[in-house]
């Protein structure tokens, strides 16, 4: 009774099997490929998967990409392909976006699954959520679930291609991140690093003083841990909470599997 679950971000695909569709379920399979190669799924990776009775997927790198992946579960297995889409509430949280369903899907999935995360460690209390990617996005949740609001800034590789192209005579570095930068390419590195840092240091000042409690921290994403180290307070750092979250709302949902 496997399950399939998707997260398709604006640089990759990552995959995992799941032996159900619930929470803490054992892994039986995982990867991830980048988008330009999704047509090798189904012949290479996907070809001696044990087959999921079911799915459910969040896609934010576009239609088109959404339907290059959709042809891929298609040829491979025999169900149809569910993506989640932002609602006014799922899964014991609330929506406080203006309009929900334009909230990213994968800011709304990371959400679910870090309450679910909190929750299990012990009683509600607020919550910060990072997401560190090609966008760095950073979420309030008040102890009660809602979704206060979030932001969202550019990713470290983001910032310094804005200025290599911006400015001249300065080259994307490979520097380090240090207090005291003495050199171009350590200070490029550290005021990328630094602002990120900045961001969610002010949201988690935000939501102490709007809930009067100190909120759990939960820092994911493909870089998350870089950026960890730099970090003011303690982060949980967690490899994937959109996959995390996938499995709350397919538990939520009754999916099979």
């Amino acid at each position: 009774m496997a399950f399939l679950a998707i997260d398709i971000g604006n640089t990759r695909l990552k995959w995992a099997l799941y032996e159900a569709a619930h929470p803490g379920a054992a892994v039986l399979a995982q990867g991830a490929e980048f988008l330009d190669h999704i047509e090798r799924l189904a012949d290479g990776p996907w070809a001696t998967l044990q087959t999921p009775v079911s799915m459910l997927g969040c896609v934010v790198a576009g239609d088109a990409v959404r339907r290059r992946a959709e042809e891929q579960i298609e040829e491979r297995f025999d169900f149809s392909p569910r993506w989640v889409v932002s609602a006014s509430a799922e899964a014991g949280l609330l929506n406080g976006y203006d309009h929900p369903t334009r909230l990213g899907a994968d800011r709304w999935v990371a959400m679910i699954g870090a309450r679910q995360r909190m929750l299990s460690q012990g009683s509600a209390r607020p919550m910060v959520v990072v997401m560190i990617g090609t966008a760095v996005t950073v979420e309030a949740i008040d102890a009660d679930g809602k979704f206060l609001g979030g932001l969202i800034l550019p990713g470290h590789g983001i910032m310094l291609r804005a200025l290599e192209s911006g400015t001249a005579g300065l080259h994307v570095p490979t520097g380090e991140v240090r207090a005291f930068p003495t050199n171009t390419s350590d200070a490029l590195t550290s005021g990328g690093t630094y602002a990120i840092a900045g961001a969610v240091e002010r949201m988690v000042q935000h939501v102490r003083a709007h809930c009067g409690a100190e909120p759990a921290c939960y820092m994911t994403g493909g870089a998350g841990w870089k950026m960890a180290p730099a970090m003011n307070g303690h982060f949980d750092l967690v490899e994937s909470l959109i996959m995390d979250g996938l499995l709350v709302i397919a538990q939520d949902r009754g999916l099979p599997g």
